[in-house]
């Protein structure tokens, strides 16, 4: 995908995650430059102001894979959050980056096990902490 999609992100994940970056160790840990990448290009507004259908942290976001319409779940998280459930995604996982800030509709290659990439909508922010007023999550 050549363009990238408009994001826009709370200030308040925002500060978690310069947070989280700052806190972590500086030996290229995979993952902190493409969510500095991110950050960077982010219309970052206040928590009240992120619209509903928008990705936020710890955001339960509904996915259909373009080729088959199969769909799944995943919760976007802070590393410290990651469990084995399979339902969870860090912020530090390159699609983890890549999905903060996105809305309902938006499209993102998802690499595939054992290679190549596969795309992925989001048809739906099921749970989204703005929305329900959890802000202090």
């Amino acid at each position: 995908m050549n363009k990238q999609p408009e994001i826009t992100i709370s200030s308040l994940d925002a500060d978690r995650l310069y947070d989280l970056i700052e806190s972590l160790p500086n030996d290229g840990l995979v993952g902190i430059n493409e969510l500095e990448k991110e950050l960077a290009r982010a219309n970052i507004v206040e928590p009240s102001e992120v619209p509903p259908t928008i990705v936020t942290m710890n955001s339960t976001v509904k996915f259909s894979v373009e080729s088959s319409q199969e769909e799944f779940l995943l919760t976007l998280v802070y590393p410290k959050d990651i469990d084995a459930s399979g339902q969870k995604i860090s912020i530090l996982a390159p699609v983890g980056s890549a999905l903060l800030g996105l809305s309902q509709g938006d499209q993102i290659e998802w690499p595939k096990p054992g290679g190549g990439l596969i795309k992925v909508i989001i048809k739906e922010i099921t749970y989204q902490p703005e929305r329900a007023g959890e802000l202090h999550r």
